[in-house]
């Protein structure tokens, strides 16, 4: 990945959702001027969701899913089904597509009623309107359109930008330094450091720096201490890797304020409180107890794995206690907590926000406190509140 694109995480997800035929793929091809989903008059032709990253004007970098029919049935169907609701969790901004032929049905509305529960913005687009001999007077997020003769493809574009237009100004760290600052990034390179390149949140820690005319410095710990002697300028923040905290808080005096990339990623996604507060449950932790330990991407799992190995093996040391893990990753997150004693959610660079404070809300409903890696690594290390207090949400606390 380029330091210039963006990631899928920071692009506005659009996900077009309704019946089988309804016209969704035929749609989405018609929005991006490009044959992105397979399109047939056989039902169930769309069987898994289908996305892509693009730019599309007027909104910029977005993702665009186009996913099964609503109304699959079979147990496949009903696997469809399931799939297509995940992608709801994720979603900025929902295409309730319709057969204009038919109106809103039955599973139409039962959709909707679900888009409505979980206050996604939404668009309701009567495809086929080409099909149909009168049109009724429509609300001010409705629309007729015809994915055939494309009839209001540029308005559907223009109404999905009046629903999420607001370009995004959180920053990563940028509100945390200024001009000409330097800015220590310590970044272990072990075996499970991607061969060749950095990962998401070490890249997008460069750029915002760069992009507020700071200066970033890219280190490994082992030359951390060397580097602070022969800087000849205090660096106005450091920022690493969790699984190197126990090492660099030892080399960075107290004065220079140090956190990491997991913890702010945590503050870009918006559920930094809830995270700290979250880790306050290691304490209350008893044997046989169980932690969820959520990622959100699918990789390949290493015999030093941070969410299976490495952070158990820390957890249950710093707490004493015999503790069961659980696992999950991808979009298969659950929605039954019965028995999780806390949940554990990976550094979220990979997903959107929109999905994290799902994840969040999700388990917090449940009782079940919500922490991240980062987060409890700091704790771990008894340096959760040196890392945390520089960041203006935990001054507010």
């Amino acid at each position: 990945m380029s330091l210039n694109s963006t990631p899928s995480s920071d692009r506005i997800h659009i996900g077009f959702f309704g019946q089988r035929n309804a016209g969704k793929s035929s749609l989405v091809n018609a929005i991006t001027d490009q044959e992105l989903s397979v399109v047939s008059d056989t039902l169930g032709t769309t069987t898994d969701p289908v996305q892509k990253a693009m730019e599309l004007l007027p909104l910029g970098p977005v993702l665009i899913i186009d996913t099964p029919g609503y109304d699959d049935m079979g147990e496949l169907g009903e696997k469809r089904v399931k799939k297509t609701k995940q992608v709801l969790n994720r979603t900025d901004v929902a295409v309730l597509v319709v057969d204009a032929t038919k109106g809103l049905t039955e599973d139409d509305n039962e959709l909707l009623n679900i888009i409505k529960s979980k206050e996604i913005p939404y668009i309701i687009a009567y495809n086929k309107s080409d099909e149909i001999s009168s049109k009724s007077e429509l609300k001010s997020n409705e629309i007729y359109v015809s994915a055939k003769t494309k009839e209001n493809i540029h308005e559907i574009k223009e109404l999905i930008g009046s629903l999420n237009g607001v370009e995004n100004e959180k920053q990563l760290l940028g509100d945390l330094i200024n001009k000409n600052d330097f800015v220590i990034l310590v970044t272990p390179i072990d075996g499970s450091a991607p061969k060749g390149r950095m990962i998401l949140p070490q890249q997008q820690a460069i750029r915002n720096v760069i992009d507020n005319n700071a200066v970033a410095i890219d280190v490994k710990e082992t030359e951390l201490e060397e580097l602070l002697k022969n800087l000849g300028k205090k660096p106005s923040l450091v920022v690493t890797d969790s699984q190197a905290f126990g090492i660099v808080k030892k080399i960075v005096p107290e004065d220079i304020p140090l956190t990491s990339f997991s913890i702010l990623m945590s503050r870009y996604k918006g559920y930094l409180t809830e995270a700290v507060k979250g880790v306050n449950a290691l304490s209350r932790l008893q044997d046989g107890d169980t932690i969820l330990m959520a990622e959100g991407c699918t990789h390949h799992r290493q015999c030093e794995d941070i969410g299976t190995y490495k952070l158990p093996k820390l957890i249950r040391e710093y707490t004493g206690k015999e503790l069961n893990f659980k696992t999950c990753s991808g979009t298969e997150f659950p929605e039954d907590f019965e028995g999780i004693s806390l949940v554990i959610n990976c550094g979220s660079c990979m997903l959107n926000e929109r999905e994290v404070k799902y994840r969040m809300k999700t388990a917090v409903d449940a009782g079940v406190p919500f922490t991240n890696y980062g987060t409890v690594i700091a704790e771990i290390n008894g340096i959760l509140e040196r890392s945390t207090c520089m960041l203006p949400e935990i001054k507010e606390l």
